[in-house]
This record gives structure tokens, sequence and C-alpha cells, in this order.
């Protein structure tokens, strides 16, 4: 380690240190740790450029370890990135653009919102996938214009999390040598030695996963460091981990390798004995020395090199393949092709109908011929989610340009990777489970949301309606929890023509997740001569079918397979005399985007009688039937038998609406 190495290494410390320090919270002990190699990988190997974050053949960095955030925002400002020394000064502020935890789009140069812990490591495997997928298709002999590597930190944290075992498993398996992740082994995690609950051989895991796994005994081995990176770089065929033995809090002399240096400030007296202790030039908070600012900014005019040469290289691949050019630009930028949904075919009326997650499959096979970067796969579901693209290979080592992928029995870890595939860019990613296992894929769903992701949720077998395998599969409530999630749009299609326009929507959505709730059973697709046209799934809940009368007595409001419970019951209750409005209400969510003029036409405010019909749980539904409204749903856990017999036995049918509406026009 040469001295400017040294200088450059302790700026990354003290900065991140002092930043803490001045927002009194924060996690000081990873980045004065993990400086090292971090200085050897950002410095000497990253591929960017900090003058235009976003070009499509940088490498991408995930700080897994998402709680030593300023070890990223140290490399960022030093690097050149638009993120200036009061925005560090600012750490863990309101509106401050250096929050505590890494967030997408918030900071220029962060690839991925990080923090729980294994979410950034699975994101990076999707990255990887996401990559190579790339090259695949784009890629020609003498005109190579993807390939980068997948970096990241991975922390004991992340590699203790259920979901890293699964994206490593699946990582391994697929042969992903564009991933290479530093493993930040300190030995210490919040309540002490990791020794406490942590104490198989990861080295040897990831072997057994098959991954290229090497060791670096010192953290400040600056030359091994690279040597074990261009090494991982050199080995094609398999992910890398290089564990590297570094000491959290590095340098201060009563917190290192101690676990009061991960989560708390290291306290103004040990701030200072740790500058005394690195020998540092000044006693000046956020010291930046000249030498070290002026090595760090040589990724400005090197990352502007490294553009300007991929950018001849994709000339010469524009001259050389102009249609496949054209395709790759409208990929990065995520525009979606004229006549993408040409095929999407309109169901014609059927009494006996077909399951809405068939229905799912076919407009996935009409649309994906239209759309090249839309891949995606099942958790070992394919069969039952219907997420196969016919006629198209499955993604495996030596595969790449296959659009289908196997997941395996792994909802956490599919969650976490469809997630990096959006984030890489170019890719439109889908997943499929049974939605009872929703739960599973929560904290990614999650992330997606908060990210703003373009990922597509296929949840099948949506309701006690999957019949015999009994409350184990029967989700109840997980259409009020995936609600709940802000910025996640949840669409439960009543039939065909209303599947064909939930996959319309999911497709031109751009601001954010959205989940498909998909029927196990078959529902009969509506004469839309007679009901309203299904388009008007795309304002969330539209007027299927109105009252006689001029002004209905009641409004019945449906969501997917109870939409034909609701039909029946106004049948009986117009029979009765009357007036009856049914709505169906696919989409909470995209209602609520409706303006209030709108929503007033669908729920007049002077009609207080309504009833919501599904097969889950009540809880939501009185924001749209009021004080006055009832419910027709599902508080209890499902049980095992066949689907109508669950539907007669828990009374949600047409004639226990029938009933409620009845005393409730008995009230007025």
């Amino acid at each position: 380690m040469t001295a400017l190495d040294e200088i450059c290494i302790n700026t990354v410390r003290m900065l991140s240190a002092d930043c803490i320090e001045k927002a009194k919270s924060g996690h000081p002990g990873m980045p004065m740790g993990s400086a090292s190699m971090a200085y050897v990988l950002w410095t000497r190997l990253l591929c960017h450029n900090p003058a235009d974050p976003g070009w499509p053949d940088r490498d991408r960095f995930v700080l897994s370890a998402g709680h030593g955030s300023m070890l990223l925002y140290s490399l960022l400002h030093l690097s050149g990135y638009d993120l200036t020394l009061e925005d560090l000064k600012n750490f863990r502020q309101w509106q401050s653009r250096t929050p505590g935890h890494p967030e997408f789009r918030l900071t220029p140069g962060v690839e991925t919102t990080t923090g729980p812990l294994g979410q950034g490591f699975a994101n990076g495997v999707g990255m990887a996938i996401a990559e190579r997928f790339l090259a695949a298709r784009f890629n020609r002999p003498g005109h190579e214009i993807i390939h980068h590597y997948i970096y990241g930190i991975v922390s004991d944290g992340d590699l203790m999390e259920g979901v890293s075992h699964e994206a490593a498993s699946l990582a391994g398996h697929l042969g992903l040598g564009n991933l290479i992740y530093l493993y930040d082994d300190n030995h210490i995690s919040i309540e002490g030695s990791t020794d406490l609950a942590f104490t198989e051989n990861r080295i040897d895991r990831f072997r057994a996963y098959g991954w290229h796994v090497k060791e670096v005994k010192d953290g400040n081995d600056l030359e091994s460091i690279e040597k074990a990176i261009i090494e991982a770089q050199e080995e094609k065929g398999r992910p890398s981990l290089i564990a590297v033995r570094t000491h959290i809090g590095y340098g201060s002399p009563n917190k290192q390798d101690r676990a009061s240096a991960h989560g708390e400030p290291l306290g103004a007296e040990e701030v200072g004995l740790t500058r005394k202790n690195l020998e540092w030039p000044s006693d000046q908070p956020f010291f930046i020395p000249d030498e070290a600012r002026d090595y760090f900014l040589r990724a400005v005019l090197k990352g502007k090199e490294l553009e300007a040469q991929w950018q001849e290289r994709f000339n010469a691949y524009k001259n050389a393949f102009p249609e496949e050019a054209e395709e790759f630009e409208r990929l990065m930028i995520g525009d979606l092709p004229d006549g993408w949904d040409r095929d999407i075919p309109i169901f014609p009326a059927d009494s006996k109908g077909t399951a809405t997650r068939g229905t799912s499959g076919t407009v996935l096979n009409a649309v994906a011929p239209h759309i090249p970067n839309l891949l995606g796969g099942s958790a070992d579901l394919a069969p039952s989610n219907k997420t196969e693209i016919k006629g198209e290979a499955f993604f495996q080592a030596g595969v790449n340009e296959g659009r289908n992928l196997h997941f395996g029995v792994r909802e956490h870890g599919m969650g976490s990777i469809i997630n990096g595939m959006s984030l890489h860019g170019g890719i439109i990613p889908y997943g499929g489970t049974f939605l009872v296992f929703s739960d599973y894929m929560r904290p990614a769903i999650r992330m997606a949301a908060l990210m703003g992701l373009k990922t597509i949720y296929i949840f099948t077998h949506d309701s006690i309606g999957l019949g015999e395998d009994g409350p184990t599969h029967q989700p109840v409530e997980h259409l009020a929890a995936l609600r709940s999630i802000p910025n996640l749009t949840v669409i439960r299609p009543c039939d065909a023509n209303e599947t064909a326009e939930a996959w319309k929507t999911a497709l031109i959505s751009d601001s954010g997740p959205v989940a498909l709730a998909l029927t196990r059973q078959d529902v009969p697709v509506l004469d839309r001569t007679v009901f309203s046209p299904a388009a008007g799934l795309q304002k969330g809940a539209y007027i299927l079918k109105d009252s006689r009368n001029k002004i209905p007595d009641i409004i019945l409001i449906g969501t997917g397979s109870e939409v034909h419970i609701a039909i029946d019951a106004a049948q009986m209750l117009e029979e009765k005399g009357i007036g009856v409005r049914v709505v169906s209400m696919p989409s909470w969510e995209l209602f609520e985007k409706q303006p209030e003029e709108y929503k007033k036409q669908v729920f007049p405010p002077e009609i207080h009688a309504r009833i919501a019909v599904e097969a889950g749980v009540s809880q939501g539904w009185h924001r749209y039937v009021g004080d006055e409204g009832e419910t027709v749903c599902l508080d209890r856990f499902g049980a095992s038998a066949p689907y109508n017999i669950l539907y007669e036995k828990f009374g949600i049918t047409a004639e226990k609406v029938t009933e409620k509406a009845l005393e409730l026009s008995a009230r007025r």
C-alpha cells in the first residue's frame, strides 16, 4: 500500500465517520472496515462514468449491506458524481439525497435500494441474468456492445438471510460468471461476534452452490484484493465470492472489532482518537486532502473515455446491424414497440368460461412475440401459473438467450431477482406463484413498490376457489395485505377480457409493480354486448351493469370470480323490484387515481346501500361500502373441499348477497 493509497482509504473512513457523527445516527463500522476493498474496486477496476451514471454498459455496483451507506456516498462524492459535500453533511436528514440506506432514483449512482439484508444480494443476481440475456440477444462476432460485471459488497447479515441462500443457489446453477461479490467478513453482528449464531463454513457453502470462491486474509492487502477480483473476472462460468477478512470500525482505538462500531456513531471523543490513530492530517471534520480528491476524480476523465469507447463500438454496431441497434435503444429506454398488443384476442361470451390463469397464459403468449425483452418464469409452478412463453428456450448456463426462467421453489429469491432484472434496464420481468405464497415475496414486492420498478407478479389460485388443497393454500388475507403496500397496483380481473385488459395495464405501467390475482377455477366470459366493455378495468372500477331504475337502490361491488355472484344476485333482486347497480372493481389502486367526478359517478354519495363481495377478508372494503354498507367476504381461514362446496358453506353466494341486500333495503 502506497502513502497515497493510505490517504485515499482513510479519506473514505474519516469522511464516513464524520458524516455519521454529525447526524448522530448511522453505521460507521462497515464503511471504515470495508474502505480498502471498496477503494481497490472503485479506483482500479470498476467501469463507470460519474458524468453519466446510466450508460448501458457500465458495471453495476450493489451495496447489499445498505446500512453502510456512507461508504457508497463517500465513494460517489469523491469520484465526481452529482453528490456534493453538503449532501454528505446532510446525511439522514429531511429531504436529504443521502438517506440512512441507499435509495434508487434518489441518489445518482445508486443502482438499487438496499437495507433489508439479502435483498441487494438477490438484486445483483437479477442484474447478472439481465446482462447475460441482453449480451446473448445483441452481441455479434466482432461487435460486443454488452459486457459488464455486477459487483457487490455483501455482509454477514446478507449471508444469513434466507433470500441470499435461494439467490446464491440459482446463480451457481446458472453459471453467472459476470457476478462478483466482495464479502465483508468482519466477524461482527449487532449482538456481538458472529460466532453467536453463524458458524457454518461460508466458503464451503458457496463452493457447494457452484461459486468460484477466493479468500483474502487481510482486508488492507490491496494487491491481493485486486488479484482476487481479476481472477473472478476471468472466471467465465461461475459467479464469484471473495471473502475478505476485514475489521469493523478499522482505526478506532476503542471500537474496532466491537459490536458497538456497527450501529451507532463513534462519538466525538472516539472520532478524535481515530484521527490521531490514523495519523490524519487535520482535526477538522469533512477534511478531504487535495491528493486524495485528485486521485479519486480521475474517475471522471476515465469514465468519459470508457463511455466514448463504448459509443464508438455501438456506432459501428449500429452501422452493421441497424435493426438490432434500434431495438436495443428502444429496450433500454423502456418503450414498447408499435403494435405490441395487436394479437391479444377478444374473447367471446362463454357461460362455462375459463380460469383467468389460463387466459393470462394466452395473453402472455400473444404479446411475447412482439415484446422481446419480456421474460420470466415461475417458482416451479409454470404448468399451474401458465407462465411459460411457448416456443422459447429456458435461460440456463450457456443458453442465455432463453426467455423462460426456472426459478425453482424459491419465491423469496424470485421476487428479489426479478427486481434486479428490472433495475438493470432493458428487461420487463415477471414471476409467478400461487397467491398464498406472495407472503414469501412480500419484502421484494415492497422494495419494488418503493423503487417504482416495472415488475409483474402473476399470482394464481387466488381464493378458496382452488378447492381441495385446503386452508394452507387458500389465500384469505393476501389481497388485503398486498393492497396495503403503497405504489403496488393489484388487479383481480373477473373474466377473460378483463384479464387481457389487466395485462395491457401491467405492460404500459411505468410507475410501479403490478400484481395480477387470477383464478384456478373457470369463470364465465361475460357477454360484452350486455355488459360494459372490459376496458373499464383501466379505471379500476366501472359500472358493469346498471339498474333498470333511473337511480339504483343498491350497489353490488365484486372483484374477480365474485363479480359473477354479484351479477346473479342483481338478477334475483331486480325480480323483487329492487334496482341494482353492479360494479366490477378489479383494482382499488387504479380507481383511486381517477378524478373525483368519475368516482362519484360510479359510487354516488347519496346511495348508501352497498355490498362488497370478495372471497377474502373484508378488511379495507368499508372504504367503499361505508358505515351503512355490508360485505360478503371471508373473515376466517378456508377448508379442504371442492370449491363450489366451499363457496356454499361459507356463504359467498348470490343467495347470501340477496339476503343482505334485502336487509339493507328493509332498514331504509
